[in-house]
């Protein structure tokens, strides 16, 4: 369901108002943000309650949202601050799942000379 692997991930470090539907995001996304949400960026949204979070993203025929509320813990988020952060892929799945994501880092992967 999560768009491929060379998606922009952005989250949002204030938390917002989860009440917020597909459009109330988008909006947030274009105010706030001065992001497009129809560029297949996915943007992440926290509430105030650490353990609850919110997906928005552009799959190309429509706005997609995801919602996950962890039952015995909370999601480790970046400080509350105005603007958003850039998380890459690997981060991203970390925090999804409940880990903390600061302790994960991408591997630096040459592209070979040749081949074998």
């Amino acid at each position: 369901m999560l768009p491929a692997h060379k998606v922009r991930i952005l989250v949002a470090t204030q938390p917002v108002d989860f009440r917020k539907g597909h459009d109330g995001l988008a909006a947030l996304v274009q105010s706030v943000l001065k992001e497009d949400p129809f560029t297949g960026t996915m943007f992440v949204f926290r509430a105030k309650r650490a353990d609850r979070l919110k997906i928005l993203f552009w799959d190309g025929t429509g706005l997609v949202m995801a919602y996950k509320r962890l039952e015995e813990t909370i999601f480790t988020w970046p400080a509350i601050r105005d603007g958003v952060m850039t998380l890459n892929r690997a981060q991203f799945e970390a925090l999804f799942a409940g880990l903390d994501w600061r302790r994960v880092k991408a591997l630096d992967v040459r592209r070979p000379a040749a081949a074998e």
